[in-house]
């Protein structure tokens, strides 16, 4: 198919969603308002009805009196006579004895053969008046034009209600339409150069592309392109932004709809959604449909708290119908996304539906120097700075953290009244966005300094002084997020395993700073509550996972699942004694026992140096690694840092102190880590 027969992305071409009609109402109130007013302001030049006695004694008195006048016989005399009732009155206009300069209209009935009107017609002719006689119109229409108003309304109330229950019916009926979203191409275009960081996946779903560009070049060599394609990956890394970047590369319209847009709370609503979804794709092919989030409608059947057939499984079935029964021919793709594959029912993973998995891993160092490149050229960076020291200090961050940092640089040079974005904005950015903003108002006692400054300098002489682990970075006991200080360690490369000795090495590290506090101050606190759940994790790996006891040797013990996936973990037994359950909690002790008193010998050994490194730390705050190296190696610091921490102003200091509880972060395994107090 070649992409002139291609229809041009563009709006729904479905009726929109029905809306109240408010132009109806205003007019309703218009016309409410227009007969409020006839009846709250009549007009001034209303009929006065007089008794013909008292007509008469008017009559007379103006010839009595000619000077005074009592009627206005400049603007007529008539003697009106109506034909359906067989009535006659006379009709003129008297003056109004409060305002005498107005006249108003005045009506009397009268018999006209009688005497007395006789009479009173002689006199008027004496006064040189004479009455016209004329016939009045018919009552029906009277009656008509003083109802006209009501029947405004009524019409105009018909009218409205009659739109509205039109519009809800539409309403209804639109109730199980599909909520994709089309992405205009023209606005907005996102192209395989503005997605960096994973290449191998774009190398993937490249022949998609291909293939919405020219079908026919699979179809020669009877080849099928996959029917669906799932990205698997973890938060950030890109997904959606890859599943457009096919669709701009392609030029061919991209839907959008969420998982959850599925799920309703009226059964049926859902599997009707994805019918109109597929609908809607076929209308418009080639294109693209992007599911995001689809463990929201894709989860395993059989699974759910309780049993029984729910809507989202209905929904499921419709979707697993829809996906086998459409041909890939038609050029409708489904390009789904999820960070929860596992929780995925396996009909929807086999062949013929999702034929294809793209996991989108976190970045390497390339990839994220590739990523903060893409996202420095939105800002104003300095020309000598090198984001591939970014890119080495931030392992495991994906690319929606790496973009954060970028941002959060940006705003901190702002705040400065910077002209452009320096090295050391961005690795204050890289630290807030793992560890949260620095706490230097937290009002700490002196005592608690200490302890802190002594915990963090355990931890640094571990890392420094053993073999297996990463180059120290820096050492602060300033408060960042929840933690009251960290120490902090850059690896040299990205590493995808990990050692024995380094993880023994590790625990080893963990264990210093508790066994810092108990050296000095012969008492603990509870600021290691981090470092014990970190250590714990890494023993009961070793033991349970890896394989790295030798009293229980290379068997998995239970199963390790990365995500819990409740209503199925909680069917599962322990598959494994009660006596096993035992050896390996004396393994994972033993272990963490071991740690404690290798780290206790260490510091022991290095006491002197202890106590430097503390004092440095209350002095200066922070302290790189090159300074700790100094203390270790001639007991003190030959280069000092440049300043010393600025005094937060009064106003700005806290009254409270940190929770004797207070958890660090847990340390990212081959990242940039920390050992908070």
């Amino acid at each position: 198919m070649s992409n002139d027969s291609r229809p041009t992305p563009g709006p729904d071409s479905r009726p929109p969603e029905p809306g109240f009609n408010w132009r109806g109402l205003v007019i309703l109130a218009f016309a409410i308002s227009l007969v409020a007013a006839g009846v709250i302001f009549p007009s001034y030049n209303h009929v006065k009805q007089i008794p013909f006695n008292e007509f008469v004694e008017r009559v007379r008195d103006a010839q009595k009196d000619p000077g005074k006048k009592y009627f206005d016989f400049e603007k007529g005399l008539q003697i009106v006579t109506d034909p359906h009732e067989g009535k006659q009155s006379l009709k003129g206009f008297v003056f109004d004895p409060n305002v005498p300069a107005k006249s108003v209209e005045f009506r009397t009935e009268i018999i006209l053969d009688s005497e007395p009107v006789k009479s009173v017609l002689i006199d008027l002719k004496e006064m040189k008046v004479v009455p016209s006689f004329v016939t009045e119109g018919s009552m029906v229409g009277g009656y008509l034009l003083s109802f006209l108003p009501i029947l405004l309304v009524l019409g105009l109330l018909y009218f409205l209600f009659r739109q509205q229950i039109k519009m809800a019916g539409r309403g209804a009926m639109s109730f199980g339409k599909s909520r994709a979203k089309m992405l205009a191409m023209d606005k907005n275009k996102v192209t395989f150069k503005q997605v960096a960081g994973v290449e191998e996946a774009k190398e993937e779903v490249w022949e998609l592309v291909e293939f919405l560009k020219d079908p026919k070049k699979f179809q020669r060599l009877g080849g099928r392109i996959p029917k669906g394609v799932l990205m698997v990956g973890s938060p950030g890394t890109g997904k959606t932004l890859l599943a457009k970047a096919i669709a701009g590369e392609a030029d061919v319209p991209f839907f959008s709809i969420s998982g959850s847009d599925f799920v309703e709370m009226f059964v049926g609503v859902g599997a009707s959604r994805v019918r109109d979804m597929f609908e809607q794709g076929k209308k418009n092919a080639p294109c693209l449909i992007f599911i995001d989030e689809i463990d929201a409608v894709g989860r395993h059947r059989g699974h759910g708290m309780g049993g029984g057939h729910d809507e989202r499984e209905q929904t499921l079935n419709a979707l697993l119908v829809e996906m086998d029964g459409f041909d890939t021919q038609e050029g409708v793709i489904i390009i789904a996304a999820t960070n929860r594959p596992d929780v995925l029912d396996p009909a929807l993973l086999r062949p013929g539906r999702f034929d294809r998995q793209v996991t989108v891993n976190l970045p390497d160092v390339k990839g994220r120097e590739a990523i903060l490149q893409v996202h420095s050229k939105k800002v104003k960076m300095a020309a000598d700075v090198d984001l591939g020291i970014i890119a080495r200090g931030t392992p495991g961050y994906s690319g929606a953290e790496l973009a954060n940092v970028i941002n959060e640089a940006a705003l901190l040079a702002a705040r400065k009244n910077l002209k452009a974005i320096t090295l050391r904005e961005l690795e204050e950015a890289r630290d807030k966005v793992r560890w949260g903003k620095e706490r230097r108002s937290l009002a700490l006692s002196e005592k608690e300094k200490e302890n802190t400054a002594y915990h963090e300098a355990g931890h640094a002489i571990c890392l420094v002084e053993l073999e297996h682990t990463e180059p120290l970075h820096k050492v602060t006991i300033i408060p960042r997020g929840p933690s009251l200080g960290s120490t902090m360690w850059l690896p040299q490369e990205d590493r995808y395993n990990t050692r024995k000795n380094e993880l023994l090495d590790s625990l080893v590290v963990a264990m210093g700073g508790r066994v810092a506090e108990e050296i000095v101050f012969g008492d603990v606190t509870s600021g290691a509550s981090g470092d014990i759940k970190m250590a714990t994790n890494i023993a009961k790996r070793m033991v349970c996972e890896w394989g790295m006891s030798e009293q229980l040797g290379m068997v998995e013990y239970g199963d390790a699942q990365e995500h819990v996936f409740l209503a199925r973990d909680m069917t599962r037994g322990r598959d494994y004694s009660e006596a096993t359950a035992q050896i390996i909690d004396a393994e994972v002790k033993r272990l963490i026992d071991t740690a404690y008193q290798r780290s206790k010998d260490l510091i022991l050994k290095h006491r002197s140096a202890l106590d430097a490194i503390a004092k440095a730390l209350l002095e200066y705050e922070t302290l790189d690694g090159n300074h700790i190296q100094e203390i270790l190696e001639h007991g003190r610091i030959i280069n000092p840092p440049s300043t010393k921490p600025p005094a937060p102003p009064a106003a700005e200091v806290e009254t409270r102190t940190a929770p004797a509880d207070s958890k660090p972060e847990e340390d990212l395994p081959g990242g940039l880590a920390g050992a908070p107090a």
